[in-house]
């Protein structure tokens, strides 16, 4: 059987609807945003090879994300995902997902790692005021993911623009066994490459 793969991706999450409009309204826009963007998720599968199977589900609504119907979709999803062995990466909004998802819920297949690249772990840093992860806050304790979450990496870079890196301490409090590892310039990790994930992942 094919080590599986699975990569939740990020997205924004706000207070209140009109939040979220103040928000589109402000984004800013350049060409370079409306062009497709290739990103070190999309490499993942050529750069493993046949030996792992490398799924990226589309979380609802990323733009206005809400804990409650990324849970229900997860739980849905995970119906096909291998019995053991699997390999979870959250980036960014997908990794408080996924801390928040393995501590609330007892997950029922076998996680062998999580790796959680970028993730934010509260709104106390937040860069955005207007951007809130109320619907993704995180219990007091993460003690069930650390249990059923396998070998846990927590990965993030110094220059992080959107979570900022004292985020990152927070997660290593509650986390303690688990093994960071960090950057000094890879901002949010919106780059075509991550070599690094790719050892870390046939090192598991």
């Amino acid at each position: 059987m094919k080590k599986q793969v699975i990569v939740i991706h990020g997205g924004t999450s706000f207070e209140t609807y009109k939040d979220y409009i103040s928000y589109l309204k402000s984004r800013e826009i350049s060409i370079e945003r409306l062009r497709p963007r290739k990103d070190w998720k999309s490499t993942l599968a050529p750069a493993l090879g046949s030996d792992y199977d490398v799924l990226m589900p589309r979380m609802p609504n990323s733009t206005n994300a809400r804990y409650a119907e990324w849970r229900l979709w997860f739980n849905r999803i995970s119906e096909v995902f291998n019995d053991k062995d699997l390999i979870l990466i959250g980036h960014s909004l997908g990794g408080i997902f996924l801390a928040k998802y393995l501590t609330e819920n007892i997950f029922p297949k076998k996680i062998k790692s999580t790796i959680l690249i970028a993730a934010p772990y509260d709104n106390s840093d937040n860069l955005d005021k207007r951007e809130s992860l109320k619907d993704f806050n995180l219990p007091p304790t993460l003690e069930k993911l650390a249990n059923q979450g396998g070998e846990i990496y927590l990965i993030h870079s110094k220059d992080d623009e959107v979570v900022p890196f004292e985020q990152l301490a927070k997660y290593k409090q509650a986390l303690p066994s688990a093994k960071a590892l960090v950057f000094e310039d890879r901002g949010h990790f919106n780059q075509e490459t991550f070599p690094e994930i790719i050892e870390i992942i046939k090192s598991i």
